[in-house]
């Protein structure tokens, strides 16, 4: 991983970790698949800290420039999928 996540500086510590993982789910579900329920999960945490759309559009597209692994595409794909399958990008 030759790039940095976007982090704000006023989340608090559980914020940016929740955050991370997020990000990090993603990562995974590109390069390994990760189960559809760990995405959503981390996703519902990571909509709690940024309700915003706008927010989540812009950091999401941040990340997405910098690793080439798209936020959207990912849970897109995990909400099309049941309950317990995989997800690989």
């Amino acid at each position: 991983m030759s790039y940095s996540y976007p982090i704000d500086s006023t989340w608090s510590k559980e914020e940016i970790i929740d955050v991370v993982n997020f990000f990090s789910i993603v990562e995974k579900a590109y390069e390994l698949g990760v189960k559809r329920d760990d995405i959503l999960i981390a996703y519902t945490r990571f909509k709690q800290i940024i309700p915003s759309k706008s927010e989540e559009k812009k950091l999401c597209g941040k990340f997405e420039k910098e690793s080439s692994y798209s936020c959207y595409r990912t849970v897109q794909k995990a909400k099309e999928k049941r309950q317990g399958e995989r997800v690989k990008m």
